[in-house]
């Protein structure tokens, strides 16, 4: 009888620990996320750092130093590195988590760079850079020339073209707002300050993401992003929160 409480005992204590252990990447998109970014969190995140995406309208290269935490936010800054090659000389930041996450809501406090030509953004991920997968995506974007609009838009296996231009009403370069996405195996639903503003129903992507967030200046779409000639400018984030539905599991 003794020890067959000590086994129970025993079983107890290892179930315990069991509960005690941090997330792992297969049952991060079941408990969710969030972060408040008073400091780096290896855990989850990582910086892009070395490197330039290969689409020549991708102004810039990567560096980790252009990611840090000043007053208890998360700062995506660019500068300029005459040493990189013309007319890609500048190093910009990106922000992303090391997992993938499917079906649920997406939600950042944010505020973004006004300096015309730059891309402040918060969105969701994948395709062959990562793991071979199709390339599916959903964007919140600001458009450095006009903050006082957001642009939302999403790819599904790389088919595109589902954007949305929506008037705010006010600068998101002066304050902090929240922006989100839901995304359920059937829609997207995008809010701005818990309001929402568009729901998009057709070609939904299925693929689950990388959570990312970047600053970058444009370089030969002046049409679009306006033209940016040069400024230090930063994008600037207080939390990231996703909240998985009871959709998730078929993401995976």
């Amino acid at each position: 009888m003794i020890r067959m409480k000590h086994y129970f005992v025993s079983l107890f204590f290892i179930f315990c620990c069991f509960l005690l252990l941090p997330p792992t990447n297969a049952t991060a998109q079941q408990q969710g996320l969030f972060t408040v970014f008073n400091q780096h969190d290896q855990h989850y995140w990582q910086m892009s750092n070395g490197w330039r995406n290969n689409d020549p309208f991708f102004g810039c290269h990567w560096r980790a130093d252009r990611v840090n935490f000043p007053n208890g936010q998360l700062e995506l800054s660019i500068r300029s590195n005459t040493s990189l090659p013309a007319p890609y000389s500048y190093e910009c930041a990106e922000y992303t988590t090391h997992d993938f996450y499917g079906y649920g809501l997406y939600e950042v406090s944010m505020k973004p760079s006004n300096v015309s030509g730059m891309i402040s953004s918060f969105f969701t991920y994948t395709g062959p850079s990562y793991n071979g997968d199709p390339w599916d995506e959903i964007d919140i974007e600001f458009l450095g020339k006009d903050t006082t609009k957001v642009q939302f838009n999403y790819y599904t296996n790389g088919v595109g073209n589902n954007e949305i231009l929506h008037d705010l009403g006010f600068d998101a370069s002066q304050d902090f707002h929240t922006y989100a996405f839901d995304w359920q195996p059937h829609s997207i639903t995008w809010y701005v300050n818990g309001v929402p503003i568009a729901t998009r129903t057709e070609n939904i992507p299925t693929t689950p993401g990388k959570i990312m967030m970047n600053l970058w200046n444009t370089y030969g779409i002046d049409e679009w992003a306006g033209r940016y000639t040069g400024e230090a400018t930063q994008a600037t984030y207080e939390w990231v929160r996703y909240t998985p539905s009871t959709s998730a599991l078929d993401a995976n």
